[in-house]
């Protein structure tokens, strides 16, 4: 369960260059599991479980009613394109979660490459999507008469394919630097930073500025200016937009924050315990992957009448939910543009 640095057992061996590592080619000792005695380590496989569980089924649900029960819209589409990114990292867990209760990496240095790209793609594409999302309504909200005209399914196609291009992209360090040895009589996943002493560094920076600083901006002032507006706007009697807003920007914090705090600190673990930052790291990582399953819950479920959810099936509520909010931003368009039209009659 980790996009990050964290191997199973932390020592200085994960944070070395490696140029003084020579691998031992006969083990020592056999090694032996401990985490299914561990509190903390049982805690945190238990919620990758439990995330594993409720991302891949919510995930599954948001990608059949997008993709094959609703019609497509520019909303649909930003959803349909979360939920395959979530989805898809969903699917990954698994290997991770067994790598936790083993401590130990059995699936080879080609699925070690590979899960790591697929987690960093998960993360840059979902974070890059959330921008998305908040920027499109932004738009709707500051520019309905343009947005109603200029807002196409091809255009946010191309968005889409835009941001898993710069995901994709950004992804690339997982294949250069993940790698499989042997130590201490076990077999680890971990990065290999090797290029330069500067490699681990620049990673770590750049994912924290790309991946979390900036995106966490861009939502913050876009949220900001739709609350601004929506205040000001006599149409606007529910509170509902201002709670929903608000889970959004606190999720979106909250299940990132700590991933990249301890991510940052590990650039100088020689001043920390190592205890507390494999700790750390670990329900950083279990906090991030988080966001997998909430990402439907808050953009999809949210968007209801809790009591009515009792009254309806989950496969109703969800593409209800989604009509409602194309119909809410239509209307919106409608009155906004009816509204331009008037005062430039009168001018």
């Amino acid at each position: 369960m980790d996009y990050s640095d964290y191997i199973p057992d932390y020592s200085d061996y994960n944070y070395t260059n490696e140029d003084n590592f020579t691998p031992h080619e006969e083990p020592v000792f056999h090694h032996k599991s401990n985490c299914l005695e561990e509190a903390i380590c049982l805690s945190l496989l238990v919620t990758s479980v439990v995330i594993f569980l409720l991302g891949f089924c919510g995930n599954g649900l948001v990608i059949w009613i997008c993709g094959f029960k609703m019609k497509k819209t520019v909303n649909t589409t930003w959803y349909l394109s979360l939920a395959i990114s979530d989805f898809v990292f969903c699917s990954i867990l698994p290997f991770n979660i067994t790598y936790t209760v083993m401590e130990e990496w059995i699936f080879g240095r080609f699925m070690c490459k590979f899960t790591s790209i697929i987690m960093f793609l998960n993360m840059f594409s979902s974070i890059f999507l959330l921008v998305i999302i908040s920027v499109d309504r932004c738009i709707s909200v500051m520019f309905p008469v343009w947005a109603q005209n200029q807002r196409t399914i091809k255009k946010a196609s191309i968005v889409v394919a835009v941001a898993w291009f710069l995901a994709m992209t950004l992804s690339i360090p997982s294949m250069i630097f993940r790698d499989v040895d042997s130590h201490m009589g076990k077999t680890i996943c971990f990065n290999k930073y090797t290029l330069s002493q500067h490699s681990h560094m620049l990673v770590a920076v750049i994912r924290f500025l790309v991946g979390f600083i900036g995106p966490f901006i861009i939502i913050i002032i876009c949220y900001s200016i739709i609350i601004l507006k929506l205040c000001t706007n006599r149409m606007t009697k529910s509170t509902k937009p201002f709670k929903v807003m608000t889970a959004l920007v606190a999720a979106f914090f909250m299940c990132w924050l700590p991933y990249h705090t301890f991510i940052l600190l590990e650039l100088k673990h020689q001043d920390y315990d190592h205890s507390l930052l494999n700790t750390g790291i670990r329900v950083g990582t279990c906090l991030a992957a988080a966001n997998s399953f909430l990402n439907p819950v808050l953009y999809v479920f949210m968007g209801n009448d809790f009591k009515r959810t009792f009254k309806s099936s989950m496969l109703s509520r969800m593409e209800n939910a989604m009509v409602e909010e194309d119909h809410t931003i239509s209307r919106f368009l409608s009155r906004s543009s009816s509204m331009d039209g008037r005062g430039s009659t009168r001018i």
